[in-house]
Formats: structure tokens, C-alpha cells, sequence
């Protein structure tokens, strides 16, 4: 507690010598993966495709730090909503559409997506992507080398007014039964009440029907809702790295008699906790032989490591490109989930002036990057611990991120490997193979 109370009056101290930060405007609540196809057939690729609803932006014209491209609006998507879809980029970014911006990204770590609608128009646009340079948060990225302004590709595409915006799993013990609850996130941009009908698949890898439905949801202006079903999942059928079972989940949206939207997701069912700093899977005790990797670490290589007997991963801060989550479900590789926090750069130094995590003028910036990792990873099977930072000193910002992250009341454990024996960090043991 006496530490506690010193770090308050630092906190006070450092207001003085308080940068300004820019928070995100305009960019979508992170999310895992999701893309919405025109028909159930295009809607069988994992990842996503050219089609009538999605189109990559491809050609690129560069002038110092501003990227642009064209894209094109068709007359198909008339009263549906328009999106920009970024991969994770080198350093944050404004976004504009026809010279007028539309959002701003503090964290380009992640994947993001803007909605356009209001600005652009039928027929032809203009994207530019507007990059910081230097980068403002320099002080949070110790990993970063300088280099040219980069991101990992861009599409834009379209969903209906009223559309699924997320999915989430949760999977619990009963009675040592495991009961999933998938929640289906409906959102509608419409000004007045909407109906639509929401379909739900379920299948295993055999296309065995684990359940399967629809519901009616109205919802009233710009209105969000969650849809829920229960499953209960067999023994052979749950989710751990000696066997990485994925089932199917095939999404649809109707209005009117016609269908909006496809959405096909794989997921996986599992239980995660701890008990007395003892990671558990499925009920049962785990014992973690973790491998340190950068998140940009490619499939082969993962499956080298898990073939050296490596079962679990800790990501270092970074961007995670797209479908790395996916490749740790398909492998059968746990992941411990890394924001992108690492102030080293900075030093061990807690007073005013010294490490960003006791500067009350950057805890947004945390706040934002610690829930960032979470919603982008949440939806994993292989995900199985998230870290508040690396190698960051400790004081009010990381004490703020964990008290957050606990109130999303995941049971998985939320660690910071750096804080140095303090109360923001749940205990979470490792065995052998650990670097």
C-alpha cells in the first residue's frame, strides 16, 4: 500500500510534465477477423476475397508520407453501409476519403476498419492514408527501428444497415459438461427501428449439426444488440493443443426475404483458468513450455517449434499481422497475447520525466492498447493469457490497463511479466523451455 501511495503522488507530479496525446477518432471497436460475403459459397473462404461486397485496394501512388488509391463505390451497395478495412500499419495514421477525414488510428498494431459511408459516394473516390511521422509514440514502441511509412494491405467493402458486427465465444465447466455460449454482435447504422432475421449454422469438422436456428432482432437507432445460443460441446470435440478441433460457424443476415450477408467463422471450444498459478485447459492442469517470438513469426516456423516440443507462445510487442491467431487454432499452439506496450527506451525511472507508465498523460494510450490486444485475440481458441506490457516499469497506467482488463471478467490470466512481484499481475506458472 505505501508503494501504492508513493506511485499516487508521482501520479500528481507527472501531470506537470504531461505530453499531449492524440486518442483514435473514428475507427470501429477492434475485432478478430470477420468478413461478409455475398453468397454461402464465397462466404467458405477463411480469409478474404475479391467479390461483389469486398474489393483490395491494390495500386498505390507514395508522396513522402501520405499513401493513396482509388476505389469504387457500385450502385449495388445503395443503402449499405461502407467500410475501409487497414491491415496493421508502421506507425498511426489519418485516414481521408475524398480530402475529408475520416478517422484517426493511435494503434495501428491491429487490423482496423472506418466507416465511410457519409463520405464517399457512388462511382469513384479518392483514399489517402496520412501517416505520423515522427511517430507521437515513439515512447511506447522501444521494439521499432525507423523506416519508411508501411501497412499490410487494404480493402474496402460493405455490409448491410443492420449487420453482424462481432462474434464472441465463451466456453465454461458444468457439472464437468462444457457449455459454449456464442454470441452473435448485431448492429444497425439506421436512423429508424430495423428488423432483420438472423441464421446460425454450427458444424463440426465431419459437418455434423451442433445446433442451428434464427432469431428476430429489432433494433432502434444506431442500436446494438447481442444474439446468444448454448451448445454443449463433447469430449471430442474440445479444443486444446494436442488437439486443435475447429468447428464451422456459418452466419447469414435477412431483411425483407433477402439475404444480406454470409459470414463463416471457425472456432474453437475450450475452458481456460488458473488455480494456484497453475494454468488449466478443459479442467484439467497444463504444464506451459513457452517460446518467446516476435509476432511476425510464420506458420513453418511455428510448427518447427512445436515440433521441438514448445507448446505455448509469448508474443513480443508488435504488429500482429492477420491470420496469426488462425494459424496458432489450426497448429494447436497456445498463445499468450502481447499489447503493444514496451517502454525500455525510457528507463526503469518512475518519476516525472522518466517511464511513460507513470505519466498520467499517457494512460488513454495504454487504456487503448491493452483493450485493443484483448478484442483483436479474444475470439481464439490458442489464446489462452493476454501481457499489459513488456519490459515497462510499473506505476499507474499498467495498474489502470489491468483493472480494466479484469472487468471484462474473462477467466483467462491478464500478466505482466515486469511487474516485479506488484498486484497487477495475475500468477500464471511456466515450466521448462521458457526464454
Amino acid at each position: 500500500m505505501k508503494r501504492f501511495l508513493t506511485l499516487i503522488t508521482l501520479f500528481s507530479l507527472a501531470g506537470a510534465a504531461a505530453q499531449p496525446y492524440r486518442p483514435t477518432s473514428g475507427r470501429e471497436p477492434l475485432r478478430g477477423t470477420l468478413v461478409a460475403a455475398p453468397t454461402a459459397a464465397e462466404a467458405e473462404y477463411a480469409a478474404p476475397q475479391a467479390s461483389r461486397y469486398l474489393s483490395p485496394l491494390e495500386e498505390w501512388t507514395a508522396d513522402d508520407s501520405v499513401r493513396e488509391s482509388d476505389f469504387t463505390v457500385p450502385f449495388a451497395w445503395a443503402n449499405r453501409q461502407v467500410y475501409i478495412h487497414m491491415g496493421p500499419a508502421s506507425t498511426e495514421y489519418e485516414l481521408l476519403v475524398n480530402g475529408r477525414s475520416a478517422g484517426y488510428n493511435a494503434d495501428p498494431n491491429h487490423a482496423a476498419d472506418f466507416n465511410v459511408t457519409k463520405l464517399a459516394r457512388e462511382g469513384r473516390n479518392r483514399l489517402a492514408v496520412r501517416f505520423t511521422e515522427p511517430s507521437e509514440l515513439a515512447a511506447l514502441e522501444s521494439w521499432k527501428q525507423q523506416s519508411a511509412p508501411a501497412f499490410d494491405g487494404a480493402y474496402v467493402f460493405s455490409q448491410p444497415t443492420m449487420h453482424i458486427r462481432d462474434v464472441a465465444v465463451n466456453s465454461r465447466l458444468v457439472e464437468g459438461e462444457t457449455k459454449a455460449e456464442i454470441g452473435i454482435v448485431v448492429r444497425t447504422a439506421g436512423l429508424n427501428p430495423k428488423t432483420s432475421r438472423i441464421h446460425y449454422d454450427l458444424r463440426t469438422p465431419d459437418s455434423t449439426r451442433l445446433a442451428s436456428g434464427h432469431r428476430e432482432l429489432t433494433l432502434g437507432m444506431r442500436g446494438e444488440d447481442t444474439i446468444r445460443f448454448v451448445v454443449s460441446i463433447p469430449d471430442s470435440l474440445r479444443w486444446n493443443a494436442a488437439h486443435p478441433v475447429l468447428c464451422d460457424l456459418r452466419l447469414r443476415t435477412q431483411y425483407e426475404g433477402r439475404f444480406g450477408e454470409y459470414i463463416r467463422l471457425r472456432l474453437g471450444f475450450r475452458t481456460v483458468g488458473t488455480h494456484e498459478g497453475q494454468l488449466t485447459v478443459n479442467g484439467g492442469p497444463v504444464e506451459l513450455r513457452i517460446r518467446e517470438v516476435a509476432p511476425t513469426a510464420a506458420p513453418h516456423d511455428l510448427a518447427r517449434l512445436k515440433s521441438e516440443g514448445y507448446n505455448a507462445l509469448k508474443l513480443r510487442a508488435g504488429a500482429v499481422p492477420e491470420g496469426f491467431y488462425a494459424a496458432c487454432d489450426t497448429l494447436g499452439i497456445y498463445v499468450v497475447a502481447q499489447a503493444p506496450i514496451d517502454t525500455r527506451a525510457s528507463g526503469t525511472d518512475i518519476r516525472r520525466g522518466g517511464n511513460p507508465s507513470n505519466d498520467p498523460a499517457w494512460l488513454p494510450a495504454y487504456l487503448e492498447r491493452t483493450a485493443d490486444s484483448y478484442h483483436a485475440a479474444k475470439r481464439h481458441p490458442s489464446v489462452i493469457a493476454f501481457s499489459l506490457a513488456e519490459k515497462s516499469a510499473n506505476g499507474i497506467n499498467l495498474y489502470e490497463s489491468y483493472l480494466q482488463m479484469k472487468r471484462t471478467g474473462d477467466p483467462r490470466p491478464f500478466v505482466y511479466p515486469d511487474a516485479g512481484g506488484e498486484w497487477n499481475s495475475d500468477a500464471l506458472t511456466v515450466g521448462p523451455g521458457e526464454e
